[in-house]
């Protein structure tokens, strides 16, 4: 075999090579781009998948260790901090609240029911109503609980109303209530010192800036706000969180929706209402197309 003949084989051999390699390179960037494109999933996969996600955030976080010492040396640290910066007021809030029967019993129900069913009932709107933002505003509430797992493990603390010799009240206790899974009869099936950072701020959050980024109706945006407001009122007067517990929360938030707007390329509320799966094709002179 001749040189001419073996530089040539080699030649059209590295081009196949390099056709092959382009090719793969696409097929990568065909498939990257396929799933970066906003859709509204299967509703059986996305009842699965919450349903899935919920129970491994709910192991996880109940599998880290109960630290109790560390937990209730972390709550000492962090109620001096919040006294030295001018905002422990969470014991008087816990006092005046409490004093009003009604008042209290309400806003333990509101800590134990509101987290979940509002939480659902805007997944459920986001999924019917704006299928084309659903997966990205998705991400962000499950990058946001995610991350609080990290704190969860790394700063166990102890709720306001499990300090040693602090002044607070367990409502639950105290009015009898079916409340939050960390009182009561049903504290043996929570993690009683995971209260950094609050995901009741960072759910209710999520919840209040999707409403209002959304909604169309005024009093429903309005309604938006004042969600994550008064749960940050009720997480203080039920003493299960400090005031910083919910910055921690506001903190998960903004990595979750940093993360959602890395990933696609744009902030989830500001992606196309309708998914590329729901458009309807248009006929111009015969050919098909989405617009």
């Amino acid at each position: 075999m001749s040189d001419e003949t073996v530089t040539a084989v080699d030649g059209r051999r590295q081009a196949a090579d390099a056709v092959a390699e382009e090719s793969g390179n696409r097929a990568g960037q065909s498939l990257l781009r396929r799933i970066r494109t906003p859709r509204r999933p299967r509703f059986w996969f996305e009842i699965l998948l919450i349903a899935v996600s919920y129970w491994t955030y709910s192991l996880i976080r109940n599998a880290v260790p109960e630290q109790k010492a560390e937990a209730l040396t972390n709550a000492d640290w962090l109620w001096r901090l919040e006294q030295h910066l001018d905002i422990a007021v969470e014991d008087s809030v816990n006092h005046a609240v409490n004093s009003v029967t009604w008042l209290i019993v309400g806003m333990n129900y509101y800590y134990a029911t509101l987290h979940f069913v509002v939480t659902l009932g805007v997944l459920v709107w986001l999924y019917r109503s704006h299928p084309g933002r659903y997966a990205a505003t998705r991400l962000a509430l499950f990058a946001t609980t995610a991350v609080a797992l990290l704190g969860y493990y790394f700063f166990p603390l102890a709720p306001p109303r499990l300090m040693t010799g602090g002044d607070f009240v367990d409502t639950v206790l105290v009015h009898h209530t079916w409340g939050s899974m960390a009182s009561g009869d049903l504290k043996h099936m929570s993690n009683q010192y995971a209260a950094m950072p609050s995901m009741h701020i960072g759910w209710s959050l999520w919840c209040g800036l999707t409403i209002f980024a959304l909604a169309t109706v005024p009093w429903v945006r309005v309604l938006g706000l004042l969600y994550p407001v008064s749960t940050l009122v009720v997480i203080v007067s039920t003493a299960n969180h400090f005031w910083l517990d919910a910055v921690g929360g506001a903190l998960c938030l903004a990595f979750g929706f940093a993360l959602a707007s890395l990933w696609y390329g744009a902030v989830p509320y500001t992606l196309p209402r309708t998914s590329h799966r729901n458009r309807t094709p248009v006929s111009v002179g015969g050919n098909a197309y989405v617009p």
